[in-house]
Formats: C-alpha cells, structure tokens, sequence
C-alpha cells in the first residue's frame, strides 16, 4: 500500500486488521505514532489474545525527524522478589514449568513501556486522553470480537496442556470447547480493567488499585509473583543497539532482548557480496549468518547487570569482517542448537509528521504461562520459563533478574532518507524473518510487500523431533531445495504461507513523503492509512 505523506495522513500495521483500524481511528483524531501505537496494542491485546496481553512485556524503537538517533524503550518485568531456584527445587522440579502458575514467574512489563512511550508524546505535544486510546480495546473486550482461525487453531493445539490451568478454560472456552471461527468472543473482566485503567490511568496497574487487585488474583492462581514486585516496575528507556551497512543504518533493543542477533545477521549477510534476492546465495548466506548470530547471541545476551561484554561492540566492522570469513559459500556449518519457541505481534505506525514507531509485545509462548487471572481477566507470561535453574548457565535464575528476551522490534534508517519500520512474530524465528525481509527490501531490490509475501525459512526444530533443521516453505523452487541440501543443509519443507514462519510486517517512509506498507498473508493483519 502506497500513501502521500500529509500533515493529517499516517499509516498503520499490524498482523490484526482490528489493531491496524483502532491505531488508523486514532492518527485521524490528531493523534501521534506513539499515541496510535498504544490505541493499536490495547486492542491486539484483545481480539489476538492467544499472542500477546496486558500480562506481557513491550519494546519500542521511536524515531522523530531532526534526531539522528532512535529512542528505545524496554518494558520488561523482571523475576518476582520471591522467585529463586530453591522455589522450583522444594516443588521436585529440575526445570522451570512452560505453563501453569509456577512459569508465571516474572512481571508484566509492558503497560510501563506505555507510560514511558507516552510521556515521548507528550513531550510532542500529544494529548490525546487514554479513555480515547483504550477505547477500541475496551468495546472489542465488553461486545466481543469474531474469533480469527489462527486463535480457534492455536486454542485446539494447546487445549489439553493448558485445560487445568487456572482460568484458561474459564476465559478461553465456551461450553467447554474452543469458540468457533467466526464465533463472538468476550472478556468482560479485561473490559473492566480497560475501564480501570482509562479512569485512574497507566500507573495503577502497578501502583494503585488495580495493582492491589492483580496481587491478590496472583496469590489466588499460585504464582510466585505479589503486587510488591509489581510496583517496584519501571520501562528502561536505552540507546538502541546499531549496526552500519552499505545501504545505512539499522537499529535494535539491547539486552535482554535478541536484537543483538538481528543486527549481527545483517551485518555479516552486509559483508557477503549477495546481489540477488532467493537464490542459493541468499538462502544460504542468511542462514550461515543466522547461525553465527544466534551462537554469539548464546554466549553473551543475558540481563545486561549479569554481562560482561558490551553488545555493540560484537558489531564493530572489525568483528563483523571475521564473523563473515568464517562462512563458507559452498557448505553449511553442521547446526546442533535448539530454538527457543515464543509468539508475539509486531505492530509499526507512522504520523503525517514522520515520526515512525516499531513495537513489539508478547506473552512469549501461545497463551502464555496459561493462568488467566479471575478479576482482571489479565493473562500472565511465561517469559520467565526461559531461566535455568542452573546457576552457571547464562541466563541462570536470581530473584529480580530480568529475563532473556526473543522480542526485537527494528528499524531502519536508510541512507537515501528512508525510515523503515519492520518487525515479526515467531520466537527464534524473530531475527530470521526480519533477515528475510529486510535483505529482500533494503539490500536487494524487491518490493516491499513481495518482501513479505515471498516464501521463507526458518532454522528451527521441527515438531517431534530432536534435530534441528532449516524449514522451507514449500514455493520456494526445487532446484533451491535440492542446492542447499547438496551444501550440507538439513531441509525440510513445510507447507506454503505456513504460520512458523512468523508474522511480518513494515512500513516504509521516503524523503519524499511517500509512505509504503506492508503486511503479512500469513496473519489476520492489515495496513490502514488515510
């Protein structure tokens, strides 16, 4: 989708087409990026419930013209005051639970990463009421919302791990079965909440009211977690991490996030002389770099109070150089290393000033931790689950600590005056997708949406099975399939616009003042402007 920029124009994406219209409602009221953003993640958080909620946590990367470099926000909740590896030991367990009240270990950053976002707006001038911002969200909690395939598929798959869950089936059933496609679905208890918040505003999810009434649904469902925790969190604002490349600069989140990783796949992909997109050159060159990112991200991303090593400067040319002469043309470095899973949304505004936003917020698995709290209808993370009880792994679990972070958002400041703002869903598949994307785009050539809708790859393990192996959509050709098997790659193909593949998204803005988005086939998403 193409747009002219205008002082009264902006653009809007988001892998729901509902989250795109309530951020487009907003940017034609007068509001900002930052204030269309938070109107577009109230209400994913709602009619996309199985990927993202209140209960997460939140990154954002802000981008305003006359200031060189992006702001970033992490709203990420650290482990309960209470929650330590002796916790998990009394209980006979060696590892953290994925689901159920002992995996809804850690804090929901993400509503302090709204407060931190829109003070930024405020400083624009924005003041646009949060009873307006929460609107959208708080009508689709109370009247209801048609339930998309993706929640009627994602809820079948996971009904039987997470049945006995407290407040899943309550919450996320009707009559005791998934609510069909199509089928209007309510929370009236997130409604209220809404309503909560739009009264006596963001800081009472952690310090007021609402707070206290979060404690006690914790407490009830078992969790670790207690309303002191809640209000000891604040969103860190950071300078984002970056990386230089030939076609301009690249931005991303620090630690705990993997927006290491993300750059690092750029940066060495940027030194392999590719010039054409979805040949074996690309595939294979994206996917070396992949693995090379993601060992490094391995060995080093951790809450950044527990590193020894400062993330920017694994993205020195100098490093990048030898991490690129580490890759052979030819052949596929053997790939021992298990993903982590996780789903989250991406959603990207821009205003008709060209201030850009990319936001990204997550539950991390499907539905999170399970446990849906009674009186708040707040559905907890289980981010947390991603600690060791291990104390000398890199991400070993301490009281107050941070957790390791799949969530990136990106973006892009190119060198012929382009702003991209990009991002994807998809655990470890994140970085790799916006690999995908953005070296299709920005680096070789295609357009935007092909960029997209293109077929992709991930490096993942398959379902089932101990190995892991590169997964191919099925459009790509057999010839390509064949020549990165021939090269050492261990392929496997997986149906066309399959959902592991992530969900994508972008929006471009020109010196111009044209706008162009994009958004992926793979979702329920959407690209709104005016």
């Amino acid at each position: 989708m193409l747009q002219t920029l205008r002082s009264n124009r902006g653009m809007v994406t988001s892998s729901h087409h509902l989250a795109a219209e309530a951020g487009l409602r907003c940017l034609r009221d007068g509001g900002n990026a930052i204030e269309a953003m938070v109107a577009a993640a109230a209400t994913i958080s709602v009619v996309y419930p199985h990927m993202n909620g209140l209960g997460g946590d939140g990154f954002w990367l802000i981008s305003e013209p006359g200031r060189r470099t992006p702001r970033a926000i992490n709203g990420v909740g650290a482990a309960g005051g209470g929650v330590d590896v002796d916790l998990y030991h009394r209980q006979g367990l060696e590892q953290i639970p994925s689901r159920g009240p002992l995996a809804a270990n850690t804090v929901a950053g993400t509503i302090s990463s709204w407060q931190a976002a829109l003070e930024v707006s405020a400083s624009w001038g924005g003041s646009m009421p949060l009873s307006r911002l929460l609107e959208d969200a708080t009508y689709y909690a109370q009247a209801g919302f048609p339930v998309s395939d993706s929640q009627f598929h994602n809820t079948v798959a996971k009904h039987a791990e997470l049945i006995d869950v407290p407040g899943w089936a309550d919450t996320f059933l009707v009559g005791a079965e998934p609510p069909a496609i199509g089928a209007l679905f309510k929370q009236p208890a997130l409604a209220t909440t809404f309503r909560q918040l739009a009264t006596a505003g963001l800081d009472d999810f952690y310090r007021g009211e609402l707070a206290r009434s979060i404690g006690a649904d914790l407490a009830r469902a078992g969790s670790p977690v207690n309303a002191g925790d809640y209000e000891q969190q604040r969103a860190l604002a950071t300078d984002p991490l970056r990386v230089r490349l030939q076609c301009g600069d690249v931005y991303n989140t620090t630690p705990p996030t993997q927006g290491l990783a993300s750059l690092l796949i750029l940066g060495i992909f940027d030194r392999l002389g590719c010039k054409e997109a979805d040949g074996f050159e690309h595939v294979h060159g994206a996917v070396e770099a992949i693995k090379r990112a993601i060992l490094l991200r391995n060995a080093h991303v951790t809450d950044p109070a527990y590193m020894d090593i400062d993330p920017q400067s694994l993205l020195d040319p100098g490093s990048l150089d030898a991490l690129a002469a580490q890759i052979d043309p030819s052949r596929a470095l053997p790939w021992p290393v298990d993903p982590a899973p996780g789903d989250t949304v991406w959603l990207g505004a821009v205003d008709g000033a060209g201030r850009a936003v990319s936001f990204i917020h997550s539950i991390y698995w499907e539905f999170g931790s399970g446990v849906v709290l009674r009186d708040t209808g707040i559905q907890c993370q289980n981010r947390g689950s991603s600690f060791s009880l291990d104390p000398k792994q890199q991400n070993g679990l301490r009281p107050g600590r941070l957790p390791f972070h799949t969530n990136n958002p990106a973006m892009a400041l190119l060198g012929d005056g382009r702003v991209m703002v990009y991002g994807a869903m998809g655990g470890e598949g994140q970085p790799q997708t916006q690999a995908a994307v953005f070296t299709r785009y920005a680096m070789l050539g295609a357009e935007l949406q092909h960029a997209i809708t293109a077929p992709r790859w991930v490096l993942s393990r398959t379902w089932g099975d101990v190995r892991t192996d590169l997964r191919l959509e099925n459009r790509f050709p057999p010839a390509l399939v064949d020549a990165l098997r021939e090269a050492g790659h261990e392929v496997n193909t997986v149906d066309a616009f399959d959902e592991v593949m992530g969900h994508a998204g972008a929006i471009v803005l020109h010196d111009s003042g044209l706008m162009e988005g994009a958004t992926d086939p793979r979702s329920c998403g959407a690209v709104a402007a005016f």
